[in-house]
């Protein structure tokens, strides 16, 4: 299923890994990163940020029992990484990421580590496969389609253009997944500085990446028929944080929520 790996042209997995500081990237993802830092020097807070957003909402589901998570658009790995985080607290915990990355494929060693309680794996797909997903060999290997499962969308969304009807698609995957299962979203927004994330966005899509931003009511409209855990979907520095923090929602630019299916 693989593409060769161009990498003559940038990748969102690529391009937010330079702006988390890694070093699995090439002249075109930096460059694109530069260009998008040029318009909005912000674009480089919001990724570190929605990593501690990774950090809160997946050690919170999983004190609170959720011991199943599969990661849609996981990108490059990054630590500490979902599994890392979740079999701190369940041991046992199993964890699937999924993404179409090449050069996450070429890494997916690094995400397939685990306690020897529980498992990891990784699936070749995006998003817009849907359901398709659940039906992956990797997924059901892995996870107990039967009991709950967290489905995490970290910074994924505003890469599907409404085109694509991204709302049909992450209510297939929730319909499908059992009663007590939860959606995890991280969201960039212009909310809070339009004009600065226009340009932000203009520039990534001029490199053909597709850049989708949406505002609170549109990021809330992915959680319909769930019951949103509080603080509900709110920027992501104002969700149950665990230090006090020296940015602003400007800055960061990313709406966050937790929802649990009935």
């Amino acid at each position: 299923m693989s593409d060769p790996l161009d990498t003559g042209r940038p990748h969102p997995a690529r391009v937010y890994d330079y702006l988390l500081g890694g070093k699995d990237h090439f002249a075109a993802d930096r460059a694109a990163a530069e260009q998008g830092l040029q318009a909005n020097p912000n674009a480089a807070t919001a990724p570190r940020q929605n990593r501690a957003f990774l950090r809160r909402t997946v050690r919170m589901l999983a004190e609170a029992g959720v011991d199943q998570f599969l990661d849609i658009g996981t990108g490059l790995p990054t630590s500490p990484n979902v599994h890392e985080v979740a079999q701190e607290v369940l041991p046992a915990a199993r964890v699937v990421y999924v993404d179409y990355d090449p050069l996450v494929l070429a890494h997916a060693r690094a995400l397939l580590t685990s306690t020897p309680e529980g498992r990891t794996g990784y699936a070749e797909a995006r998003l817009q496969d849907g359901v398709a997903i659940l039906e992956r060999p990797e997924v059901r290997e892995i996870l107990d389609l039967d009991r709950p499962v967290a489905l995490l969308l970290y910074a994924v969304l505003h890469f599907v253009d409404d085109a694509d009807d991204p709302y049909a698609t992450v209510a297939a995957l929730m319909d499908a997944l059992p009663r007590g299962s939860h959606l995890v979203i991280s969201h960039i927004t212009d909310e809070h500085d339009p004009q600065s994330w226009a340009r932000f966005a203009a520039i990534m899509r001029g490199q053909g990446i597709t850049t989708r931003l949406r505002d609170r009511l549109d990021v809330a409209r992915f959680f319909t028929g769930l019951d949103l855990l509080e603080p509900g979907v709110t920027p992501i520095l104002r969700w149950r944080p665990d230090e006090v923090s020296t940015f602003t929602d400007a800055q960061v630019a990313l709406f966050g929520g937790v929802g649990r299916k009935r």
